[in-house]
């Protein structure tokens, strides 16, 4: 293990946090808040802990770094920039608990969007746009953000990218894994600009626009209102926000080639076409049942059917209506949504559909097979052959997501939750979405999980964003040993 180089490079993340924090300056100074001294000793403090690290920890520059060390530098990275992040909330006060300030923190850089605030607007606006920018900064993913700068000062990032980047497919842009890292971050500011604009015209002011574009484009879903996107009453800003979480839940890959002109790439990819025909049945089937049922006009029915289930689909977790009160099997249907997710490459959570694609594939195939044992039947993605190895990788993935699901669920159960509660809550911090169902469903938050329970949900939110085999490696024996 490279510890000298493992601990230089979490310095420059925390130096990129600190200058990220600093960044909330404005909105505190407009609004003549009263979080100015908090995020200026945060950010100030986390950027000279940073530079201390980076600065005086001396390194071979040709040093390559290793997978394992990829491995370490993206767990304990995500780890060390939700500790310096609980600072402006403990140094303010608006969040005095060392557990709640880091569920919080966690929830935001893990881009879930789990909430113990009980009162959000009483939170100083510096202090909601730092707890958005967390969103920001974990969708795209501060590790692959470090891959534009790190070469150039002298530290390759292929390992740290296919350790950050762990689904089961790894679309390169480009060659080098700097220039995929710049256009990604390039493609996701194009898009969170965007947003921005489009909901300054539904009459949000600035901070509330960029809060909820950040959320928005990294699929979290920390608002700046109590009633989440609720609160607006904006049919507009509705459909804006439904737009973007599907762009959200969509490869970043195919953003890339449309905006160079290859728009039908969308549809050449089978995982793009599955998630679309699955937006579009599940949609529909959910508005018709609102109309004939709950009395729905046409258009209300079909926007809050798509908000809903787009926001559980694409983990991003905003809020329109209480979607439990629908009828009494629709906290099942969603349970099955939140487990499910959007697509690979994308910044939402959840299993992947891609995943899904594949194994399925592949049971057909074992079906075939009882019929032609000797024929040899490739599973097939975008008519290329996929290999057994990865075949098997998504197997262990999937069997492992519900073991973890199962046995989290049980341990919040035994801490005191009804198990109810518990999966719900599980799901949601597993798949990266925020509200689950029950005690932590959509009209309430996480502020009544037991403290014990926080730090098991804030494991698990860390497990769903890192997709579980860049943390579980970490306690292989093998993964130690030379």
């Amino acid at each position: 293990m490279k510890f000298k180089i493992i601990f230089k490079i979490i310095g420059f993340l925390l130096i990129l946090n600190g200058l990220a924090m600093l960044t909330a300056l404005p909105f505190s100074i407009y609004y003549n808040s009263d979080d100015i001294a908090a995020i200026v000793i945060s950010g100030i403090s986390t950027a000279l802990l940073g530079s201390a690290m980076w600065f005086l920890i001396k390194t071979d520059p040709d040093e390559e770094i290793s997978k394992r060390d990829g491995y370490l530098i993206v767990t304990f990275g995500w780890i060390a920039s939700s500790l310096v992040g609980t600072l402006p909330y403990i140094i303010h006060g608006s969040i005095p608990s060392f557990t709640d300030a880091f569920f919080e923190t966690m929830s935001g850089f893990t881009t879930t969007g789990a909430t113990i605030l009980q009162d959000i607007e009483a939170v100083p606006p510096g202090l909601l746009y730092w707890r958005s920018m967390t969103h920001w900064i974990g969708g795209m993913g501060i590790i692959v953000l470090s891959l534009a700068i790190l070469p150039i000062l002298g530290i390759g990032g292929m390992q740290l990218f296919q350790a950050e980047v762990a689904g089961p497919s790894k679309d390169k842009i480009h060659p080098r894994v700097t220039e995929t890292a710049k256009r990604l971050w390039g493609i996701y500011v194009i898009l969170t600009v965007a947003e921005v604009v489009l909901l300054l015209f539904g009459d949000m002011d600035l901070l509330d626009a960029i809060c909820h574009s950040f959320g928005t484009l990294a699929t979290g879903g920390f608002s700046t209102k109590n009633a989440s996107i609720a609160y607006y009453h904006s049919s507009y800003i509705e459909y804006v926000i439904i737009i973007f979480m599907f762009i959200s839940g969509t490869n970043f890959t195919l953003h890339y080639f449309a905006l160079k002109g290859k728009v039908f790439n969308y549809f050449k990819d089978n995982e793009f076409r599955y998630y679309f025909l699955f937006v579009v049945l599940t949609v529909g089937a959910t508005a018709l049942f609102l109309i004939l049922n709950n009395s729905q006009n046409t258009e209300s029915a079909f926007r809050d059917s798509a908000f809903s289930i787009l926001s559980i689909l694409s983990s991003t977790g905003f809020v329109t209506v209480n979607y439990e009160a629908w009828a009494e099997f629709f906290p099942e249907v969603f349970l099955i949504l939140l487990l499910i997710g959007a697509c690979a490459g994308s910044t939402s959570g959840g299993v992947k559909i891609i995943r899904y694609e594949i194994l399925i594939k592949n049971s057909l195939n074992e079906l075939k097979k009882l019929i032609h044992p000797n024929a040899v039947i490739p599973v097939r993605h975008n008519n290329k052959a996929v290999s057994n190895d990865i075949v098997s990788k998504i197997a262990a993935f999937v069997m492992l997501y519900m073991i973890i699901f199962i046995l989290a669920s049980l341990l919040l159960s035994i801490i005191g939750f009804d198990l109810s509660s518990s999966m719900g809550a599980v799901a949601a911090c597993l798949a990266n979405i925020g509200p689950g169902l029950g005690a932590t469903g959509p009209s309430t938050n996480y502020s009544s999980v037991p403290e014990l329970g926080k730090w098991v949900l804030s494991i698990v939110m860390l497990l769903g964003r890192l997709e579980l085999f860049t943390i579980i490696i970490l306690f292989s024996p093998s993964f130690w040993k030379n």
